[in-house]
C-alpha cells in the first residue's frame, strides 16, 4: 500500500508526519519476516486523530506497529501502510516511584534506566524485547510478574471513540498474556508505580534472570519470542518438546533446537513457511494432547 495521493501526502506534511516509502517490515520485525509497505513515523501523538480521520478519508487501511518483537508479518507487498511512534526525548520521566514512559521506550533500556534509580519489580522484563507500548498491550510477563501490576495509568489512542484518552489501572484488565485494550487501540504513554530497591539487589535479579535466558533460549537468533501461550496447567514447549519436534523445520522456519515454543528464521524464511510450521505443531499437539494450542505471536497476514 503506498500514500501517494498529492492531497494526502500534503496532509501528511502538515501533520508532521515522516514517511517512509517501500519499508520491508522484515527489517522491523524480530523475525525478519515481512512485505513492503509505506511506513508513517508520528512525531506527535496529539496528530494520531486527525492522521487517522486523514487515511480514512483517502481509504487508506492502517495497522499500529510497535517494536515488532511478538509479530509474523505476510510477505509481498501489504493491504495497508503502517504507522509507527517516533521516539521522543525524553523516552522516561521519574517522579518518585512514578516512571512516565513514552510507549515508544525500549523495553530493556526502561528497566535498566528505573534500577539504575533505585526502582525495581521489572527485573524479569529485562531480556523481553520490544516496546513498552507491545509490553503493555500483551501484559508481557517472566519469572513470576508481570507488567500490569505496576501500571497506574495508560494513555492510548481509542480506535473506537476516535479520540485520544488516559485510563487509569483500575480501568483495565491485566491477564496472562491478555489485556482489555481494543485490537485497534495504539499505546502512546504509560505512568508505572516501581518499589523502591537499592541498585545493587535489582541487577543481582537481572542477572539471574539474564543466566536463565542465555540457558534456555534461542539469544541472537531471528524469533518472534514464545509462539503460543501455555493453556491452563500446563507449558505448550514442554508438549512440543515431548513430541521430539525441537529442530523440526519448513523451509528456514525452525522450531529452535533451544526452545520448543521459540521458532527461528533460520535464513530467508517467508511468513508461509512459519505459518505452515506453526500449523503443523499445533495440529500435532492437539492429536497427542487433545489442547489446541493458541497464538501468542501476533499474526499480519497479507
Amino acid at each position: 500500500m503506498r500514500a501517494e495521493h498529492p492531497k494526502l501526502e500534503a496532509g501528511l506534511a502538515a501533520l508532521g508526519i515522516d514517511v517512509r516509502s517501500g519499508t520491508s517490515l522484515s527489517e522491523l520485525t524480530s523475525l525478519g519476516i515481512g512485505g513492503t509497505t509505506d511506513l508513517l513515523r508520528i512525531t506527535k501523538h496529539d496528530s494520531i486523530p486527525e492522521l487517522i480521520g486523514l487515511l480514512e478519508h483517502h481509504d487508506i487501511p492502517y495497522k499500529f506497529l510497535g517494536g515488532g518483537s511478538n509479530l509474523l508479518v505476510g510477505d509481498g507487498e501489504l493491504p495497508w501502510v503502517i504507522l509507527q511512534l517516533a521516539k521522543p526525548d525524553p523516552e522516561i520521566v521519574l517522579e518518585g516511584n512514578f516512571a512516565h514512559v513514552d510507549a515508544a521506550a525500549d523495553l530493556g533500556r526502561t528497566v535498566t534506566f528505573c534500577a539504575k534509580h533505585d526502582l525495581g519489580g521489572m527485573e524479569g522484563l529485562i531480556g523481553v524485547p520490544g516496546t513498552v507500548g507491545g509490553a503493555l498491550r500483551m501484559n508481557a510477563g517472566a519469572y513470576g510478574m508481570q507488567i500490569g501490576s505496576y501500571v497506574r495509568k495508560v494513555k492510548l489512542y481509542r480506535a473506537a471513540e476516535r479520540k485520544i484518552e488516559i485510563l487509569s489501572g483500575e480501568q483495565i484488565s491485566f491477564e496472562y498474556r491478555h489485556t482489555s485494550f481494543g485490537p485497534d487501540d495504539m499505546m502512546l504513554a504509560v505512568t508505572l508505580e516501581l518499589p523502591s530497591k537499592p541498585f545493587k539487589e535489582i541487577l543481582q535479579g537481572i542477572r539471574i534472570c539474564n543466566e536463565k535466558r542465555r540457558s534456555s533460549q534461542p539469544l541472537g537468533q531471528k524469533s518472534a519470542g514464545c509462539i503460543f501461550k501455555n493453556p491452563l496447567g500446563a507449558s505448550a514447549g514442554r508438549m512440543i518438546d515431548e513430541l521430539g519436534l525441537k529442530g523440526l523445520s519448513v523451509g528456514d522456519a525452525k522450531v529452535s533446537d533451544r526452545h520448543a515454543n521459540f521458532y527461528v528464521n533460520a535464513g530467508q524464511a517467508s511468513a508461509k513457511d512459519m505459518l505452515t510450521l506453526i500449523s503443523d505443531v499445533r495440529g500435532r499437539v492437539e492429536n497427542a494432547f487433545g489442547v489446541k494450542l493458541e497464538n501468542e505471536v501476533v499474526v499480519w497476514n497479507a
